[in-house]
């Protein structure tokens, strides 16, 4: 049942991201570098994989965050972006 619970979540999370880019008609590279307007979710997340959040001195600073995963946040809310500081 969690696993349904899981595969639904992921299933709904796909279908917004896919919904954004085809309203706004954007699309994203996907694994071969090609533009797709219907990416996968498992792409998206392994995309984000290497960023992370440093902290020096009561400072918060996050690494390794390019132009192409600040273009593919903005798809998502406000949220995802308070949580890679964008906001």
């Amino acid at each position: 049942m969690v696993i349904g619970l899981c595969l639904l979540v992921y299933s709904l999370a796909q279908r917004a991201l896919r919904k954004c880019l085809k309203r706004g008609s954007q699309i994203i590279q996907n694994q071969l570098g090609k533009a797709t307007a219907t990416p996968t979710l498992r792409w998206v997340f392994q995309c984000f994989m290497s960023i992370h959040l440093l902290t020096f001195a009561s400072l918060k600073q996050i690494s390794n965050l390019s132009e192409q995963r600040c273009w593919i946040l903005q798809f998502f809310g406000a949220v995802c972006r308070k949580y890679y500081l964008l906001c």
